[in-house]
């Protein structure tokens, strides 16, 4: 059963970034031609998040890795969020972004903290 859980959640964090990672192999990763700033840090987050998402994930706990995998994809949310904010001009989408950085740094402060509590951080 916890084999089940941890399969099913391994699957359900990576679904959103396969696409990412197939546009990337093509484009060939920290490739910088003829890519915009906004697309540079974009892409910077994304790899970021990525390689601590599946280190995070690799806990045979599926609470560990449940905290430690959303830690990384909430940092990649707001990274993703400030590069908005740096280049976006849209106003809705700008506000957003701010709403997304208020969300989401509680959330990583309290599974950081429980992570701490139980002695995996």
């Amino acid at each position: 059963m916890m084999k089940k859980v941890h399969l099913l959640l391994t699957a359900a964090l990576l679904v959103p970034f396969l696409s990412f990672a197939a546009d990337s192999a093509h484009s060939g990763h920290g490739s910088t031609n003829g890519e915009s700033s906004s697309q540079q840090a974009y892409t910077k987050g994304m790899d970021a998040m990525h390689t601590e998402m599946m280190e995070g994930m690799k806990s045979s706990d599926p609470d560990i890795a449940f905290a430690k995998g959303m830690i990384a994809h909430h940092r990649g949310a707001i990274d993703m969020a400030k590069t908005e904010l740096q280049y976006g001009k849209d106003p809705e989408l700008r506000k957003l972004a701010e709403e997304i950085i208020k969300a989401q740094q509680p959330e990583i402060d309290q599974m950081e903290a429980w992570l701490k509590k139980q002695g995996k951080q």
